[in-house]
């Protein structure tokens, strides 16, 4: 893995930490997950295993590090390796779908909603819940799906129209 691929996923990275801190809650002391939306853009321009590893234990944990969910941390890293991997066996099967925006999209609704059913599994075998799982999973991982879809298809053409005049190595290997 290049230096210059390692800085750009430690910057999408980094920008999903800061927007899902900032974001407000929604129910029950839990909201939604932007860092997923950045998590997923790094899968889409780096789809090879030993980086969606990477990704997805980073996200893992730096979720898991700002996480509000009382004893989230464990549950945040176990979500996101699944969701990542998952993320990517969605992908390569969507390889033909010949839209990239869309293709964007999808992986962004339906990885958010694997993440989301995940995340609360996990919490609630590991910590319990602070709510019951259907409540929290249509207060919170639905709104998250639909916001991080609509961020996926604003932000996935410019990151990819900024890559490709900076001439970064990413879209010449996207699946």
């Amino acid at each position: 893995m290049k230096t210059k691929n390692l800085v750009l996923i430690a910057l999408l990275l980094g920008i999903g930490t800061v927007l899902s801190f900032v974001l407000p809650f929604f129910f029950a002391g839990m909201k939604p997950d932007i860092l997923l939306t950045m998590m997923f853009l790094s899968i889409l321009l780096y789809p090879e295993k030993k980086h969606v590893l990477v990704i997805g234990l980073a996200a893992g944990i730096l979720s898991g590090i700002i996480t509000t969910f009382p004893g989230g941390f464990v549950p945040n890293i176990i979500d996101k390796l699944i969701t990542a991997f998952v993320a990517l066996a969605l992908l390569t099967a969507m390889r033909k779908l010949s839209q990239p925006v869309v293709r964007a999209a999808i992986l962004t609704a339906v990885g958010t909603i694997v993440s989301g059913t995940v995340f609360l599994t996990a919490a609630l075998i590991i910590v319990s819940l602070p709510a019951p799982f259907a409540a929290l999973f249509a207060t919170v991982v639905i709104p998250a799906t639909i916001l991080n879809t609509i961020l996926m298809v604003i932000i996935y053409p410019i990151i990819q129209s900024i890559l490709k005049r900076s001439n970064f190595e990413p879209f010449q290997k996207t699946v």
